[in-house]
């Protein structure tokens, strides 16, 4: 059997994207769909404990999994350590491990070598993104426009009175959206918010 591995970090999340990649690589391999079996988890990849991955790891202790195909080796592990040991363990039992975008077949030594590098970089990614948030936090707290659950004051959005402005005027949602760069969403509730 071929496992194939996805992972979106929220549930907010798709992963059509992954799919469609995975699934190019496998029929161009020549593989049908009988041959596959889908192994899909929507949160972080900080740990290991998430549900899919669990039922992975147990196809491929069971030997059910012979190889098993990702989008990207970071879709496996956030986690350098984790990401390693992972991959040690399952070529130790003979599984192939592909990784489709980064044309990484990982069966060897040297994948094995490059997959260490690539599982840092990945885990060099979630560190830097924390970073960016807590600067992020920073900034917006000095500013007096957060709090803690995450909401922002009201009178603080930048296009708040550019939309207004607009739909007075007699512009279309649409349109204000396209000009002001938001969502049409977002002047919709700056709309319901001034009543």
């Amino acid at each position: 059997m071929i496992a194939c591995y996805i992972r979106v970090s929220t549930t907010s999340q798709n992963s059509d994207g992954q799919k469609k990649d995975v699934k190019r690589w496998l029929k161009g391999q020549g593989h049908t769909a009988k041959d596959v079996r889908w192994f899909e988890d929507k949160e972080t990849g900080k740990h290991t404990d998430r549900p899919a991955f669990k039922e992975l790891q147990q196809a491929v202790f069971m030997g059910e999994a012979k190889t098993v195909v990702v989008w990207r080796l970071d879709r496996l592990s956030r986690s350098q350590r984790d990401g390693i040991n992972t991959l040690a363990d399952w070529c130790e039992k003979g599984v192939r491990v592909v990784s489709v975008t980064q044309q990484l077949d990982l069966s060897g030594a040297t994948g094995r070598l490059i997959a260490g590098v690539l599982f840092a970089v990945g885990e060099m990614e979630l560190e830097a993104i924390k970073e960016r948030q807590a600067a992020g936090i920073a900034a917006a707290k000095a500013k007096g426009v957060y709090s803690k659950n995450g909401d922002r004051r009201r009178g603080f959005r930048k296009a708040k009175d550019k939309v207004l402005k607009l739909h007075k005027k007699g512009h279309s949602p649409t349109a204000i959206a396209r000009e002001c760069g938001v969502a049409r969403s977002t002047v919709y509730a700056y709309l319901e918010e001034a009543g």
